[in-house]
């Protein structure tokens, strides 16, 4: 089998994880393709994506292409020789692309595949309540997370893990996972498994502003696994009514106190160190917050500042 030449394609910080691995294992890394530099931030100064810092900073050929289709920019892939493709969180794959190299393109996702297959699998394990999860190698085919696998392995979530917890604990298995990968592609010792497409399967679709909207009537659980799958990022949010001051607020973090009450769901009972919301099956006492136009913040610290009028909710 012939030298290994690998190209590199992602975007955010848990494909620089494995990125980091394979140029510290030493592959040889002929170039590395992610998203074209964004303008971002008030002054629109154009935001670099953390695997191209990463690329740059060690010295790696960088490709950015807007369109995957474009002639010059398959003229230049094609003339990196790879042999190898690696693809860990970035956009879909034209057939022109993946099955360029000799020996495939596959994919590491954040999840033990068929299920949650999409774009947010990290979050979605969290908010549905799942206690295991995993990643997944696989060879990318015309379908989205559906070609033949060829390695998982199996991670936990613990009951307080955030999406931040469970991003960090995957990136690392999953660079784990590449490099067995990588290692078994190169001595050409694997077997695939194709996915089963049985009814069953949970969705990990993308995550939109709407669907992050805090729905109290929901029973305690489902509300304080919402909260932490989303958090920090890209957060669950609610509608703070305070008198007539209407407020967008965030929640990060928070726990559940087990009880019985006739209050309306939304309902909050604050002092001066704790704010707890009524919900199904007890109260969410709330940790850290942060208001519209305010910094995030604990909880108690916020209490010394907000006015709560007697009558606020949530909603």
């Amino acid at each position: 089998m012939e030298a290994l030449r690998i190209v590199f394609m992602g975007t955010p910080d848990f494909a620089v994880g494995i990125l980091d691995t394979l140029v510290k294992k030493e592959y040889n890394i002929v170039g590395v393709i992610t998203a074209p530099d964004r303008p971002a931030g008030r002054g629109r100064k154009l935001n670099e994506s953390a695997v191209k810092k990463f690329a740059v900073k060690n010295d790696l050929k960088v490709l950015q292409p807007t369109n995957l289709k474009d002639p010059d920019f398959l003229a230049t892939l094609k003339s990196l020789n790879a042999n190898l493709q690696i693809v860990v969180a970035f956009r879909m794959l034209p057939k022109l692309v993946w099955d360029m190299p000799k020996y495939g393109t596959f994919n590491l996702h954040a999840s033990l595949l068929p299920q949650y297959r999409g774009a947010a699998p990290i979050n979605w394990a969290i908010i549905n309540g799942e206690t295991t999860t995993g990643v997944t190698t696989f060879f990318i085919d015309e379908k989205i997370d559906t070609g033949a696998i060829i390695l998982q392995d199996q991670a936990t979530i613990e009951k307080t893990d955030n999406a931040e917890d469970l991003h960090d604990r995957l990136m690392h298995l999953g660079a784990e996972t590449v490099v067995k990968t990588v290692a078994r592609i190169e001595e050409g010792n694997f077997e695939t498994t194709k996915q089963s497409d049985s009814a069953d399967l949970k969705d990990a679709h993308k995550l939109f502003k709407e669907t992050c909207e805090i729905d109290w009537s929901a029973p305690a659980e489902d509300i304080y696994n919402f909260i932490r799958g989303l958090s920090p990022y890209p957060a669950a949010w609610t509608t703070l009514y305070n008198g007539d001051q209407t407020i967008i607020a965030k929640i990060y973090k928070a726990n559940i106190e087990a009880a019985n009450h006739n209050m309306p769901y939304g309902s909050l009972i604050s002092t001066k160190k704790e704010m707890k919301v009524a919900v199904q099956g007890g109260y969410l006492n709330l940790d850290e917050i942060q208001l519209q136009g305010k910094k995030r913040m604990l909880v108690r610290d916020l209490l010394n500042g907000l006015n709560l009028k007697e009558n606020a909710k949530m909603g």
